[in-house]
């Protein structure tokens, strides 16, 4: 049996507007409504190993714990800070409106953010960070990483809290 080979989504990127956020910084904002399903956008950037990445670290020493990284299944990352896009700027949230999903295609690892709901003219978009650390987790870890998403069962930080 072959494997049915996984065509990327169309990305209409006239859907979104980046503009400054209330949560943090930049966010993503929807520019026309968004149905529950639809890939948004992909994020994009340089694929590195996380050595690399470490090495880069931080992007701003002034904001040390501000990256652009997403982590890849096969032990890389993106960074974002080079060759990003748009969906560098979406911020977290602990009830996030939208998820991330990686898959292949044409042999190469991809992400992509789905809207998790319908989204209307003028929300942001949010995803949940669940960012990974080696170790216990500190309380000053969790201070670095402190969440301001609001949302009524905030975990207070975009830390990655299971099974630790």
């Amino acid at each position: 049996m072959s494997k049915k080979k996984l065509v990327a989504p169309k990305i209409d990127r006239s859907r979104i507007a980046v503009k400054s956020s209330p949560i943090h910084g930049k966010g993503v904002f929807v520019a026309k409504p968004i149905k529950k399903g639809d890939a948004i956008i992909e994020y994009k950037g340089e694929r590195i190993s996380w050595k690399l990445a470490e090495k880069r670290h931080p992007h701003d020493p002034k904001d040390p714990n501000h990256t652009f990284y997403f982590s890849l299944e096969d032990g890389r990352c993106i960074d974002a800070k080079y060759g990003g896009n748009a969906a560098r700027w979406i911020n977290h949230s602990c009830k996030p409106s939208c998820e991330t999903r990686e898959d292949e295609f044409d042999g190469k690892p991809r992400v992509f953010i789905y809207a998790k709901r319908d989204l209307k003219l003028g929300e942001e978009l949010f995803y949940d960070y669940s960012l990974g650390v080696e170790g216990r987790i500190t309380k000053q870890m969790k201070k670095d990483y402190e969440c301001r998403c609001g949302a009524k069962k905030c975990r207070g930080t975009m830390l990655s809290l299971d099974g630790k």
